[in-house]
């Protein structure tokens, strides 16, 4: 009989703390996760008639992951293209950054944005699944129109700003290891960190010390420990919130297209596994373990997609108004 490889082990063997790959070949993976622009074609014989709404993630598929947080900004031909996906379709970008740091990077008016994983949503009608719900509130902006902010984890927001102080403490002593304040959430970056020995010091500090927080949680993303409260809230409910607001919550026609590079954007990828019609779109130029369908290796292959879902759009609008 021959060696049986515990799965968990090979897990472990075959995939880092990010879930990207150590070994394994792209192009096997490739079969199951084909290519969103080889496979174009294909998808929009799905999308034929139906309602596409498109959700993004920003950092790994917007912008290029970067040694500095702060610095991750996207290209004005990103820009561009964003800004022209969202007068084709429903745009919203869901991130685990602060919602108003999101809008920094971005700078475009004519979408949504969903902050700290999805835990902090902004618009202009809200989810009427909600309405009168604590965590949906309404306030005016600047021009006096209304805005609903959805936040399901307001209530930690004092915890929060304690476990980031200790953060901060704990972060000093170590080189290169940042703590980002997303708001609803926590990031511990040490994509800085030169000395394997000084990470692996860094996770077991933070691990001990998120103990004596019962309501939060730990996850791991590319060079970076993610923490926030064990809520019953991530990125595949942010999206189901939003197709709600936008019209879409019962809908049988629409499509959602999620296009994402994190372990984060899996519960969205599952999301629109579970409702079985959609395009859930990882980002990734090595083998990772995904619910999604399909795959584009970076941002700039992100880019030329949303490029030529536009000019498709387009030529379908064009086609039925000469009709």
């Amino acid at each position: 009989m021959g060696y049986q490889q515990n799965p968990e082990s090979f897990w472990k063997s075959t995939f880092d703390d990010g879930g990207d790959a150590t070994k394994g070949s792209y192009t096997s993976w490739l079969a199951k996760h084909p290519s969103a622009l080889d496979n174009f074609d294909e998808m929009m014989k799905k999308a034929k008639g139906k309602d596409i709404v498109v959700f993004l993630d920003y950092d790994g598929t917007l912008s290029q992951i970067v040694e500095e947080p702060d610095q991750a900004f996207m290209t004005d031909a990103m820009r561009s293209a964003v800004h022209e996906i969202a007068l084709c379709f429903p745009t919203a970008i869901i991130s685990g950054r602060r919602r108003d740091k999101v809008f920094q990077f971005v700078q475009l008016k004519n979408l949504y944005y969903a902050g700290s994983h999805g835990m902090d949503i902004s618009t202009p009608l809200g989810s009427s699944k909600y309405t009168g719900h604590k965590h949906q509130t309404i306030t005016t902006d600047e021009k006096g129109n209304e805005v609903v902010h959805f936040r399901p984890a307001q209530e930690f927001l004092p915890k929060i700003q304690e476990i980031i102080k200790a953060l901060n403490d704990m972060a000093k002593g170590i080189k290169g290891a940042t703590v980002e304040d997303n708001k609803f959430c926590i990031s511990v970056h040490f994509r800085q960190v030169v000395l394997e020995e000084d990470v692996c010091i860094l996770k077991e500090r933070v691990e001990n010390m998120i103990q004596a927080y019962p309501n939060f949680r730990i996850s791991s993303g590319k060079k970076v420990m993610e923490i926030r409260p064990r809520i019953d809230w991530d990125k595949g409910r942010a999206l189901q919130y939003l197709l709600d607001t936008l019209g879409f919550g019962t809908s049988n026609n629409v499509l959602p297209m999620y296009v994402g590079d994190d372990k984060t954007d899996e519960d969205a990828f599952k999301f629109i596994g579970r409702i079985g019609q959609g395009f859930p779109i990882v980002v990734s130029s090595t083998p990772k373990q995904t619910k999604a369908a399909y795959s584009l290796r970076e941002p700039t292959e992100v880019m030329c997609f949303l490029i030529r879902l536009v000019k498709w759009k387009r030529s379908v609008s064009s086609s039925k108004s000469i009709a």
